[in-house]
């Protein structure tokens, strides 16, 4: 019988994946301290090369710019709840901003403004 941890056709150790709890990304933070609805568009402002990130908090920076919320959650295959924490905390940083987004008492203009925006983002794809 192979032992689990190997391959039972070349009988060469196995790599499994490893499953990270979210809590151990974020520090045990569920809640972020900045409002991030799942639509809210970001950028990137230019990286302080002394910042301390952690890896989860790069591979976001690497795609957050010009992207939704949901968009970089996708991206980056983390939870979105895991997601604004951590933007939470780059938004704190300064080096992510999120763009205003409309809400009940939006004005039409800005309405008018968040479709062009997004008709601007789906023609340049």
């Amino acid at each position: 019988m192979v032992p689990p941890d190997e391959n039972a056709e070349t009988g060469e150790p196995t790599t499994s994946a490893r499953l990270v709890r979210s809590y151990t990304i974020t520090s045990g933070r569920t809640k972020a301290n900045v409002d991030l609805p799942m639509e809210a568009t970001l950028r990137m402002h230019p990286r302080d090369a002394d910042a301390p990130l952690s890896p989860a908090m790069r591979q976001i920076l690497d795609v957050c710019d010009q992207r939704s919320v949901a968009e970089v959650s996708a991206l980056v295959s983390m939870p979105i709840g895991v997601v604004r924490v951590l933007l939470s905390d780059l938004v704190e940083q300064g080096l992510v901003r999120v763009q205003a987004t409309i809400t009940e008492s939006s004005s039409k203009d800005e309405r008018i403004e968040l479709i062009e925006r997004t008709l601007r983002g789906l023609r340049s794809y």
